[in-house]
């Protein structure tokens, strides 16, 4: 069984998750990286998953693609 993090230290990540979500420049990954971060504290079993589902709705399935992949090209450097 999973142990669940308390209301407070949850809600704390979630605050620095939208914090960063809204400062965060397009393409660096830190957007995605702060909603992954909230979808775990909310208790995600895929927090990636979630966040690149809301990627999509957000930007559409071609933008998010473009940066998915310079994202990839970005990691193998």
């Amino acid at each position: 069984m999973v142990k669940k993090a308390s209301l407070t230290v949850r809600r704390k990540k979630r605050k620095a998750a939208q914090r960063a979500t809204k400062t965060a420049k397009l393409g660096t990954g830190k957007r995605f990286a702060a909603v992954e971060t909230s979808a775990k504290a909310s208790g995600a079993r895929n927090p990636a998953a979630v966040a690149a589902m809301a990627g999509r709705r957000k930007f559409g399935a071609k933008k998010m693609g473009k940066m998915a992949a310079a994202g990839r090209n970005r990691s193998k450097k």
